[in-house]
């Protein structure tokens, strides 16, 4: 009967409503006078008949009025209440007048007495029926999975209500506050978190759901690290702002971001710092395509430039790229000219053209090639893209008289062992020995390590492989690294680039490295599974150490040398470092050229270890691919000559001889 009541048409609802309400009101008209009476017995008039009826009238057109009769009655909530207590207000009130004008027999004090009769009779029923009705929701969820919201604040109440209905159950709240333990929050008591694992075995919940809201990252760096021995999957909620912004809804959950791993809490960054560069002038990003390209421009448009160019070499980058953007510039930057360009980093000619169709005065120069051992399996593309590709684009922005170019540069160049490293420190030595000759334009290095979720880290790698059932692979179980977030990375490099003089280098204070099996253990812990290994052969996620790549190292630096000096800005710091007169430089570029041109990568690889790199490879053989596979090939030939028997040699001359060439 219940089933088909919630399941009638709204009219049919509305009409139940109105006649208990005008009944309930009845009621509470006669409470009131009997308890103001002492006596069940009442004699009504005409007057008093009168009065009530005007009440009623009156009432319900105030409770429709405040759409009393338009809440759905399973979703009701705070404003509902506030409804039912305003109107029955307006119904005292209604009686109290009535009663006046009408010269009927009901005491003063009666519409008081009204008032709490009918909000108990009204509101009390609505709320019962609405928690009966979400009882029998939740248990008609079958196979829902039951989950504990770490959280009892506003985020954890929200994300409550959007989960009804869900695949998600909720079984209970804890919170770090202990003025909320004890405390009800939707039929559920919140608890202390120092007792979850006792908690987790009550509800046998599966996942438990972070509703931390804006609580910094140090904080919830520790609640992670505490909930990461539970055996239980933890999971968060997008970012509030992401929520406000209708970019994400708080019942999206998701795996919990490796950003709370990191425990490292981002500055705020100086807003002089962020616009001095950008401000209502034209900016040119290359690589805009890319993870860091891409953030790069989303923090540029929010310092309100009066032209962006989006310049990437792939159109499929390109095109998702400028869809994104345009989206973000429509609320943030709605008076800035967001202009995509097609075009190679190589073609100087091009990029000249651009800087000067666009008058530009500042280049944001992200454009590379990063994955080691892709460029160490093509050394040539590797130099054409990360080494000329960066003096092309200089030189053409020295020409046009652009007057800030800003490198995107990496700690793999420090003391590289592999060719990108190298490549990405001969880019910055063009820049310093270009900055060494001329003063038009302010050439500035922002050298930094891994970003989080960019396409070339770890982490996105470890989560499809940990979906999948394992193995996660790890190349080496001492391999560390520096990490960051994107955001975090696009803001410090605005900021350093308006921090540079001249030919400066700046590294980014990265905090403390993470070593990458522990990243991997704890994102197994933290999804819920569990290790397998010679203690645990019965877990469910084994790590595979798979070997060094080519050209990769245990750990990377930021810093060549030590003279290193600080800047107004706490995570940037200015590196005092060798490098090369222009005359020495431009003579190692035209030697690059010419072991490019003619596809010597033993010349490269023998230049890469003369310059000024402090470059040495793990293992000196050429690594590129056509490179070796040519070499393969000159090899055999030569031998099947050298092999082939000479008795055979005669028959050959005759076989040839007889042979009609067309």
């Amino acid at each position: 009967m219940l089933h088909s009541l919630l399941e009638a048409p709204r009219g049919t609802k509305r009409a139940i409503s109105l006649i208990y309400d005008t009944v309930a009101l009845a009621f509470s008209f006669y409470v009131a006078i009997a308890l103001r009476l002492g006596r069940t017995e009442i004699t009504m008039g005409g007057p008093e008949i009168a009065t009530l009826a005007t009440t009623i009238i009156v009432s319900i057109a105030v409770f429709t009025k405040l759409g009393l009769y338009r809440a759905i009655l399973r979703y009701m909530a705070h404003q509902a209440l506030l409804s039912v207590a305003l109107g029955v207000i307006a119904s005292a009130i209604a009686l109290a007048t009535s009663s006046f004008f009408l010269q009927s027999f009901v005491p003063r004090s009666v519409p008081i007495i009204f008032a709490f009769a009918a909000l108990f009779f009204i509101g009390t029923p609505r709320l019962l029926v609405r928690n009966l009705v979400l009882l029998l929701k939740e248990g008609h969820q079958v196979g829902a999975e039951k989950v504990i919201i770490y959280g009892a604040g506003h985020s954890g109440f929200q994300l409550a209500s959007a989960l009804h209905g869900s695949r998600y159950t909720v079984v209970g709240f804890v919170d770090d506050d202990p003025r909320l333990h004890g405390t009800i929050l939707r039929g559920l008591k919140v608890r202390n978190p120092n007792k979850l694992r006792a908690i987790l075995q009550e509800t046998r919940a599966k996942h438990v759901l972070l509703a931390l809201g804006d609580a910094p990252r140090s904080h919830r760096f520790t609640i992670v690290s505490r909930l990461e021995s539970l055996g239980v999957s933890v999971k968060t909620i997008p970012p509030m702002g992401d929520i406000l912004s209708g970019k994400s809804k708080i019942e999206d959950v998701k795996d919990v971001e490796v950003e709370d791993l990191l425990g490292r809490d981002p500055v705020i960054p100086n807003p002089e710092l962020m616009g001095a560069c950008i401000a209502q002038k034209h900016v040119l990003v290359t690589g805009a395509g890319g993870s860091i390209g891409a953030e790069l421009c989303r923090q540029i448009l929010s310092q309100g430039p009066r032209k962006l160019v989006l310049f990437d070499v792939s159109e499929y980058n390109l095109y998702r790229v400028e869809q994104d953007l345009r989206a973000y510039a429509e609320e943030f930057a709605p008076a800035t000219e967001l202009i995509p360009v097609l075009g190679s980093v190589q073609n100087r000619t091009h990029i000249k053209d651009v800087l000067s169709a666009f008058r530009i005065h500042t280049v944001y120069h992200a454009a590379a090639y990063k994955h080691v051992p892709l460029i160490e399996h093509n050394l040539v593309e590797g130099v054409r893209n990360n080494v000329f590709g960066t003096w092309h684009c200089a030189e053409a922005a020295i020409e046009m008289e652009v007057e800030s170019f800003v490198l995107v540069s990496t700690d793999k160049a420090v003391r590289s062992t592999n060719v990108m490293g190298a490549t990405k420190r001969l880019a910055e030595l063009v820049l310093q020995a270009l900055a060494l000759r001329q003063a038009k334009t302010r050439f500035t290095m922002v050298r930094f390590g891994n970003v989080l979720g960019s396409s070339g880290s770890v982490v996105p790698l470890f989560r499809t492989q940990i979906r999948g059932g394992g193995p996660v692979t790890v190349t080496h179980p001492d391999i560390i690294r520096y990490f960051m977030t994107i955001p975090e990375a696009a803001e410090l490099v605005i900021q350093a680039g308006s921090l540079g003089q001249g030919g400066d280098v700046f590294v980014l204070d990265m905090g403390e490295p993470v070593k990458i099996v522990d990243l991997a253990k704890r994102m197994i812990h933290l999804s819920g599974l569990t290790l397998r290994d010679e203690d645990q052969p019965d877990g469910d996620i084994e790590i595979q150490f798979t070997g060094l790549r080519p050209g990769e190292k245990l750990f990377e630096e930021l810093l060549i040398g030590d003279d290193v000096s600080g800047t107004e800005h706490p995570r940037i710091l200015r590196a005092e470092e060798k490098a090369l007169g222009w005359d020495d430089m431009k003579d190692l570029l035209d030697e690059l050229d010419v072991a490019c041109k003619r596809f010597a990568c033993d010349r490269l690889q023998e230049l890469l270890l003369e310059a000024p790199t402090d470059y040495a490879p793990v293992q000196p053989t050429v690594h590129d691919v056509a490179w070796t596979a040519k070499q393969e090939r000159r090899r055999r030939g030569h031998a099947q000559v050298i092999e082939l028997d000479p008795g055979t040699r005669p028959a050959l001359d005759i076989a040839v001889k007889g042979t009609s060439i067309t």
